[in-house]
């Protein structure tokens, strides 16, 4: 196993296990959890709000004591916090869950902009981060993010975070926070914790038939979700990077993958440049994501709109709107979704690759919130509010 330390200098592991997608065998759980730590992974990342992953991991660290052989983190499910009272709710019950009197790290979830973070603040949560910190019950904090760049950069500056997670990976380089926001916190000594490193799993089985022939003529011995992990490695700003694993086979090619892991030579970045053309041949949109748009008027997140909309094309219509939904809050009351566009034209003046993006976020618009989405997103956030 390969460790990178987080500011406090603990030596994490460069390979951490994201708990999201545990199967439902238990037995199967307890495989991939105790082959995980005799590999040497000891990152073990869940959530309130992932179905019994909590309670799960918890239950096998305690079976086999093993808590002291790893660093659990977890995180706030902050949605559904209305007093700072809640805080402590959920806390308890995570430590409950967990088998734990202390979280090593623990995450703000999912948050997609400064205002959810101001209003936390108007909550007391600095308090609280506080009061749990002296108490040894949080060791150390941090937010895993969703929205755009610029947003991330604002919460960051904000205060001073331990450590933090993000989207990345070699596809969406300059998505969400990207690699602006990997430089941003790595630069602060912020330890960088990486999420969706194969797109959900886009990157290791549906890749265009072009871009998967580039890789195995570079080196037939790799995997397509190989090479998707090594750009991450090769990358030493990045600290932790989750895979979520659901059988013991991937546990075991995870392992192999980054114990054989090497720097990149200039050949084998060339491949990732050549993949991505191929990629690109499939968009819509010719968006660089070079964020010349932002700040727009009327909030809209508008690269990783456009973004989507080419992620829908070239991965599939799920994808797209998943990432729409995710990247746009639209779950959220501040949502920025390219419904708002009042057509002002603004972005249009400084895009330097002459994108008629008004006209582009009305297609989106119809594609991503026609009135049954809109109406489930309604639903969705109604629930989300009580």
């Amino acid at each position: 196993m390969q460790y990178r330390e987080d500011k406090l200098g603990n030596k994490l592991s460069a390979l951490g296990l994201g708990c999201m997608r545990f199967p439902r065998s238990k037995a199967e759980t307890e495989r991939i959890i105790l082959d995980a730590i005799d590999g040497g992974v000891n990152f073990f990342d869940t959530a309130y709000i992932y179905p019994n992953s909590e309670s799960i991991l918890g239950e096998i660290l305690a079976k086999h004591k093993k808590r002291k052989d790893v660093y659990i983190a977890t995180k706030l499910p902050f949605t559904f916090c209305k007093s700072n009272a809640d805080f402590d709710t959920f806390f308890k019950e995570q430590l409950k869950r967990l088998q734990t009197d202390y979280v090593d790290y623990y995450f703000i979830h999912a948050i997609s902009d400064y205002a959810q973070w101001e209003a936390l603040r108007q909550l007391g949560i600095e308090q609280w981060i506080e009061d749990k910190k002296n108490t040894g019950q949080i060791q150390q904090i941090g937010f895993s993010f969703h929205g755009s760049s610029d947003e991330f950069q604002k919460i960051l500056n904000t205060y001073p975070w331990e450590l933090c997670m993000i989207q990345y990976n070699y596809f969406d380089e300059n998505y969400q926070a990207g690699k602006a926001g990997l430089l941003a916190a790595a630069s602060k000594g912020i330890a960088v914790i990486v999420m969706e490193p194969l797109l959900g799993g886009t990157l290791a089985t549906n890749l265009p038939p072009q871009a998967k022939d580039l890789f195995a003529k570079s080196n037939p011995e790799l995997t397509p979700a190989d090479w998707a992990f090594r750009w991450l490695w090769n990358q030493s700003e990045v600290t932790v990077v989750l895979s979520g694993i659901n059988s013991a086979q991937i546990m075991e090619s995870n392992l192999r993958t980054i114990k054989q892991f090497k720097p990149l030579t200039d050949n084998e970045l060339a491949v990732y440049t050549n993949v991505l053309e191929e990629f690109k041949k499939t968009y819509k949109i010719k968006c660089t994501g070079c964020n010349y748009c932002l700040p727009c008027p009327k909030g809209i997140n508008i690269p990783d709109c456009l973004f989507a909309q080419n992620a829908s094309y070239s991965q599939g219509y799920g994808t797209g709107v998943t990432l729409y939904v995710v990247s746009t809050g639209a779950l959220s009351k501040n949502k920025k979704s390219a419904r708002l566009c009042n057509q002002c034209g603004k972005c249009e003046k400084v895009c330097p690759q002459k994108i008629p993006i008004r006209k582009e976020l009305k297609k989106i618009a119809r594609r991503f919130e026609p009135l049954p989405m809109r109406l489930i997103l309604s639903v969705m956030r109604f629930m989300r509010a009580r």
